[in-house]
């Protein structure tokens, strides 16, 4: 006999201390305890993984429970059910007697029920006079009704565990998206920096993530995804600001400076095609020439925009779009006109514009018609929305470095 059991006299099965212990724990049942049987079978099923279970466990304990007659669980009733393993087997969808006594041990093993065995080791009960049940042996499903507490706090737990896991891989594949948006823009528009190195570590991280299984795992990339985005971000940001924004930036300062006037075509100047001029030829649309600019910029030089998101702050791209919508709508921007600003420009640079317009909105005469011209311009190739930003940023008293 193995060190830490013993065996049942008539059954001749090792019995664990633990199980020993369970079945004691089960004797101090408090009196008129009782629980919906099914209620307490799916916190079970629920909480599986912490049981270390499988389904053909749960089929079984399912075809167990349906030979207890009452819903409620109860320390005044009889709570051992004693069907045959033929009669087991039919109610388990036809399972094969020795996978069912492999999953009744199992049960067993986890404390979910308690084997009370006859001294012959067969299952029955035996009535008295009076057609009442006087002895039976079987399987105890008193463990159940002793840990109906335990079972519903361990299902919570998994549900909480799996929100976290699922907000964890949400959180995961937004950065990885920024991430790869940001590498690729740097790359594309020559920005300085060892962006093959950047790449390197990106394409690291991505296959640590592939192996990452767990909660603790999965929360560690994207810890390190983060910090690595965060990295990136500081680079265009800090090259982003230091560049001179020269005579476009000259440009885009006097219009935001002087843009109280009677109307659009006095805040942004006339095209040489407008002016009657020979027509420029048609660069790309600005959003296939400018990526996404660092949001905290963004938020730097519109800050306003910031009491329209959740909870009067924005802390990504998403929210920042959500609060642009809004905010169409409180300066009468119409829903036409945002949705050509999103298709032209893209989703973002469209939600930034608003923030640039609600930044001036004192300043605008007709923030619609002025959203419509950007609109206009950006599908010539002839807007930018870095120098607006950057002259917001000085119009806001914000400081930018390294310009000269």
């Amino acid at each position: 006999m193995q060190s830490g059991t013993v065996t049942t006299p008539f059954g001749r099965r090792p019995m664990k201390l633990a199980l020993v212990k369970g079945q004691f724990e089960s004797a101090k049942i408090k009196h008129g305890k009782s629980a919906d049987k099914w209620k307490v079978y799916r916190d079970a099923c629920d909480a599986r993984s912490l049981l270390g279970l499988r389904d053909r466990a749960f089929a079984v304990l399912n075809a167990l429970l349906s030979f207890y007659p009452e819903t409620e669980l109860s320390d005044d009733n009889n709570m051992i059910v004693f069907p045959s393993n033929a009669q087991l087997s039919a109610r388990a969808n036809g399972i094969a007697g020795t996978t069912l006594r492999e999953n009744l041990a199992l049960l067993v093993d986890a404390g979910l029920i308690h084997r009370n065995d006859s001294p012959n080791g067969k299952r029955y009960a035996r009535k008295g006079r009076d057609g009442e049940i006087e002895a039976a042996y079987g399987f105890s499903l008193a463990p159940l009704l002793a840990r109906s507490e335990e079972l519903a706090q361990m299902a919570q737990q998994v549900a909480e565990d799996r929100r976290r896991l699922k907000i964890t891989k949400e959180r995961i594949s937004l950065c990885r998206r920024d991430i790869r948006k940001l590498i690729t823009a740097a790359i594309e528009e020559g920005a300085s920096g060892d962006w093959g190195l950047i790449e390197t570590h990106y394409l690291a991280a991505i296959g640590r993530l592939s192996r990452a299984k767990t909660d603790q795992a999965l929360s560690a990339c994207l810890e390190e995804l983060t910090m690595l985005h965060e990295e990136i971000t500081n680079i265009l940001e800090m090259q982003l600001i230091s560049q001179k924004t020269g005579t476009n930036g000259d440009e885009y300062r006097h219009h935001i400076q002087n843009s109280n006037t009677e109307s659009i075509d006095e805040f942004e100047p006339r095209s040489e095609k407008e002016q009657g001029e020979p027509a420029v030829p048609t660069r790309e649309p600005l959003r296939e020439t400018i990526k996404a600019f660092p949001l905290g910029m963004v938020l730097r030089a519109c800050p306003e925009i910031a009491m329209y998101g959740p909870g009067g702050a924005i802390s990504n791209w998403r929210e920042l779009m959500t609060a642009a919508v809004v905010v169409r709508s409180t300066l009468g921007v119409s829903p036409s006109a945002y949705q050509e600003a999103c298709e032209v420009m893209g989703p973002e640079h469209a939600a930034i514009a608003i923030a640039c317009i609600l930044e001036r909105g004192g300043h605008i005469n007709s923030a619609g018609g002025y959203l419509r011209d950007l609109t206009r311009k950006a599908a010539r190739g002839e807007f930018s929305l870095g120098p607006m930003l950057m002259a917001l940023l000085r119009l806001n008293g914000k400081p930018v470095q390294g310009t000269g």
